[in-house]
Formats: C-alpha cells, structure tokens, sequence
C-alpha cells in the first residue's frame, strides 16, 4: 500500500509527504494492482468526465450471520466540516479547561464562520472530542486560515 498521496508522477511512481509533512518521498510501486490512499486536499476538484477505465461488477459475499447493521448517527452541524473548511480556528492544551476552550474557542470560529479545531493534548486532556483533532494524529486539514490559540509549536 502507498499511502496518503499527494501526486501521480506516472502510472507506477507517486509523490508522500513523510516526517510529519517536512519532507517528500517519491514511491514506486511494481506491483500491478496497485493499493494507494490519498490526500484529498493534494489535488483540485475537477469534474467526473472522460476517462477509461473499466467498470466492473463484483457479487457479494454471502452473509455469514457475525455481524448485523444497527444504525448510523450522523451529526449535524452549523460549522464548515472540519478537513473542508477554508477556516479553522484550533485550540490546544494552554486554554487549561473544557469550559475556557468553550469560552475561547467557540465565539471566535463563529464571528469568522469557522470549524473548530483541537489539538492532541487538548483532546487528550478532555477539552474538546476526537473527530475535532487536527494534526498529524488527527485530520489533515489545508484551510486558508488556520487560528491557533494555546497549541504549542511542535516541530509538525
């Protein structure tokens, strides 16, 4: 697998940031199917038209009765989702409190109609929840703006 691309160099060859971003690598695969995720803000949109490539039908498997379906919550928000949005204000461990990252964070992403971000430590210590984790443990995100109040400058 290659993972977390950010460019196709050639049908076998693929650009990966590695160290944390501050580096990238130029992976080659010569394998024939080819197992690759990508980085989704390391290309521009571009519309479904043209191409080639084979459609194919597969069966499903039978089900073996181990597990079942129960639901899905989705949750609703006002806020841009988080690895979309073009601005993001992101609060760390230095807010000291869930209530003083509240109290910080929050106003301030609604006057710039912005998603919430939080760091590792301040998700670790309880401030904020999981699926608002940015960084290299979290979501990767590439906003236009990025505010941070109380993350340190850890070398990622």
């Amino acid at each position: 697998q290659i993972s977390d691309i950010t460019k196709v160099v050639s049908a076998d060859t693929f650009e990966r940031p590695i160290y944390a971003g501050n580096a990238i690598a130029t992976v080659q695969s010569s394998d024939a199917t080819k197992v690759i995720t990508v980085r989704t803000t390391g290309f521009d949109a571009t519309a479904a038209t043209g191409g080639n490539a084979a459609v194919e039908t597969a069966t499903a498997a039978a089900d073996t009765g181990k597990s079942s379906y129960v639901g899905s919550e989705i949750a609703k928000s006002d806020r841009p989702e988080l690895t979309a949005a073009k601005i993001i204000v992101s609060g760390g461990r230095a807010l000291g409190s869930k209530e003083k990252f509240d109290e910080v964070i929050t106003p301030l992403a609604d006057k710039l109609g912005a998603a919430i971000g939080a760091s590792r430590a301040a998700v670790d210590a309880g401030y904020a929840p999981n699926d608002l984790q940015v960084g290299q443990t979290g979501k990767i995100v590439a906003p236009q703006l990025y505010v941070a109040a109380g993350i340190s400058g850890a070398i990622q």
